[in-house]
Formats: C-alpha cells, sequence, structure tokens
C-alpha cells in the first residue's frame, strides 16, 4: 500500500503537466507527460487510466499531424484494455 502513495502523486503532477503542455499546444510535451501517465496507468493495472491517457495522447498527436500514431492510440483507447494492462504489453510503450 505504501508504495502505491508515490505512484499516484506522480501521476497526477504529470497529468497537471500533461495538461497545462497540451492547453499551450506544447504537444511534445504534452506527448512526454501523457507516456508517463499510461506506463504508470499500465503498471497499476487500471484500464479505465489506461484508456483515458490513451485517447489524450491519440488527441495530441491528432493536433500534431501524426494521423498514424494518432489511430494507434485511439485504437489502444477503444479497446476496453482487458488485454492491454500488464507492464511493456503493448508495443506503443515500448
Amino acid at each position: 500500500m505504501n508504495r502505491l502513495a508515490p505512484d499516484i502523486v506522480t501521476l497526477r503532477v504529470a497529468h497537471c503537466r500533461a495538461e497545462h503542455a497540451a492547453n499551450g499546444e506544447q504537444y511534445h510535451l504534452a506527448v512526454m507527460h501523457y507516456r508517463t501517465c499510461l506506463e504508470a496507468a499500465e503498471r497499476r493495472e487500471d484500464c479505465q487510466a489506461v484508456r483515458f491517457f490513451a485517447l489524450r495522447l491519440a488527441d495530441c498527436y491528432g493536433s500534431m499531424g501524426l494521423a498514424h500514431k494518432a489511430r494507434e492510440f485511439r485504437e489502444l483507447g477503444d479497446c476496453g484494455g482487458s488485454e492491454n494492462t500488464g507492464e511493456g504489453s503493448h508495443p506503443l510503450l515500448s
């Protein structure tokens, strides 16, 4: 239980930074922070958070004009997350 507390704090800080960067159209920074969030969500095996952060990444990549990357993360976010919850289970996170 003690180990989870820092992960939650780290996740929240990274999420705030990602939102701030995305709102400022600094998508490269937003992607970096959202990837940190997505990886933390996968470590925690939190399917709902994985879906949320994958879709946020899709939005950022779409705004950057990287349709292929946006589509891949949108598929990850739309899939329900049941098979993509383990650490490193998705090739986009490698």
